[in-house]
């Protein structure tokens, strides 16, 4: 009696790359070419009433493919890798039943790898250490607790921005609770809970060109009403300091309409956040194994390497 081959695991694709380089009008046209939906893997896209600020699709793009988990929590919500896990791969899970490819689509790192390999147990969180936290950072300033947490765990301070607040108090919330720096749970966990099998394409570009993006994008956002965006998700009530509001894009233009910075000064900054998150998000994916970079600006590959991956599981 011969033995049963073993069922190889279900195929995904996923794109990623960095903040402005066309993930979605390049997963769109893959998409549709091969009968595929899509699954956001993007941290801010996540949040309904933030549409100018995050990029979220047209209305025209979102109408040529299916998309899922957009606009799903309000701004005020938590929402976090651990939660990303759950949702996208119950979303994976009905698309693979109904036979449809997911096309992962995203530039948080995180979540994707979250998606394609588990995440590791922490500990639950203690409110009264994240309270002491919180209230160390409000007195010493969010520059302060990211040089704490470099001299930690500079790993995870690493890929952190000193001005995300949330990140870096709960780094070091874990670190205070488990006595161990996150990186080194991650290290410890493996994330080797792999039941996909992935075709993994990075977009790249050169890098002046994709500067050259960013600039053009952030005028375009400022053009279709970003100001107009910030000024009525805080008149509904959504505080400054919010995860959602201390966003790239959001926390500039409050700090203008507060008078921290003249129009201006919020522009450059702007820009400049912008391209120094591209590149965060170039180091980081750079370290995903499994990771194929192709260039954004050539389609027919970006195609064949997919038709090529599906066309292998068949």
């Amino acid at each position: 009696m011969t033995e049963a081959t073993p069922k190889s695991p279900p195929r995904i694709v996923v794109v990623a790359g960095a903040t402005g380089i066309g993930k979605t009008a390049r997963a769109i046209e893959l998409a549709q070419k091969v009968g595929g939906e899509i699954v956001n893997a993007d941290s801010m896209q996540i949040y309904r009433h933030m549409d100018i600020g995050t990029a979220k699709p047209t209305a025209d793009e979102l109408g040529r493919v299916p998309h899922h988990l957009i606009d799903i929590v309000d701004p005020d919500d938590h929402f976090d890798a651990a939660r990303y896990y759950k949702v996208a791969r119950a979303v994976v899970g009905d698309l693979l039943k109904r036979n449809v490819v997911p096309f992962v689509v995203g530039g948080t790192g995180f979540y994707i790898k979250a998606l394609l390999y588990g995440l590791f147990e922490a500990r639950p969180s203690d409110p009264v250490v994240r309270q002491k936290l919180r209230a160390q950072a409000a007195a010493e300033g969010n520059a302060a607790m990211h040089a704490h947490l470099a001299a930690q765990d500079p790993q995870t301070a690493g890929r952190l921005h000193p001005n995300d607040s949330f990140r870096v108090v709960r780094a070091l919330e874990v670190i205070a609770i488990t006595g161990a720096p996150l990186s080194e749970l991650h290290h410890r966990h493996g994330f080797s809970d792999a039941p996909y099998n992935a075709c993994m394409i990075g977009l790249d570009m050169p890098r002046a060109q994709l500067y050259d993006r960013i600039n053009r994008r952030v005028d375009l956002m400022i053009a279709q009403g970003l100001q107009a965006e910030v000024t009525r998700l805080l008149d509904q009530g959504y505080d400054a300091g919010l995860k959602s509001m201390q966003s790239i894009g959001y926390r500039h233009m409050i700090a203008y309409l507060t008078g921290r910075l003249d129009w201006s000064e919020m522009m450059r900054t702007l820009k400049r956040d912008t391209r120094r998150y591209a590149k965060r998000q170039y180091t980081w994916m750079r370290r995903m194994a499994g990771l194929n970079w192709l260039r954004a600006d050539q389609p027919d590959k970006l195609l064949a390497a997919t038709v090529s991956f599906l066309e292998k599981q068949r």
